[in-house]
């Protein structure tokens, strides 16, 4: 991977895919294009894919920087799995893909507990090094406030 594709602050950002942040997360931060990795999610929920995705940017991108940013009002601590569940199959998909539908949706209940537990599992995870920071934050959508919360 070329050098230009490296993050100048050596730092990765797991983050909502609200369109709400679009811009409005990148300005408050001072996050310019080519400082970050930004990795989005619904619900910023700590994946598989979002971990695999640490990883090249880790080893591969010399980041050793991480924050996980939740937000106020975030939409997938209220969603609905069945509604979900029911609008796939009106569709003509098949929820039933997999096993336990609800943990691969992810609904969290609490934006500031998914944001806690969301560290917890990167700091513990056997793949992140220990010399890698990772801190967690809460955004205010409405002000732009973020409070360290883990």
């Amino acid at each position: 991977m070329g050098e230009n594709a490296k993050p100048k602050k050596k730092l990765a950002i797991v983050t909502c895919m609200d369109t709400r942040l679009v811009n409005f997360l990148s300005k408050k931060l001072g996050i310019e294009q080519g400082d970050a990795k930004v990795i989005k999610n619904a619900g910023n929920i700590i994946t598989e894919d979002v971990i695999r995705s640490l990883v090249v940017a880790i080893y591969l991108l010399g980041v050793e920087n991480i924050m996980v940013i939740g937000h106020t009002d975030c939409g997938m601590a209220a969603a609905s799995f069945e509604d979900v569940r029911k609008k796939m199959v009106e569709r003509g998909a098949n929820p039933n893909f997999t096993p336990d539908f609800e943990a691969w949706l992810g609904r969290m209940n609490c934006e500031e507990r998914n944001v806690i537990d969301g560290v917890g599992l990167l700091k513990e995870h056997p793949a992140i090094p220990k010399d890698v920071a990772i801190d967690g934050y809460l955004m205010n959508i409405e002000s732009g406030k973020l409070i360290n919360i883990a």
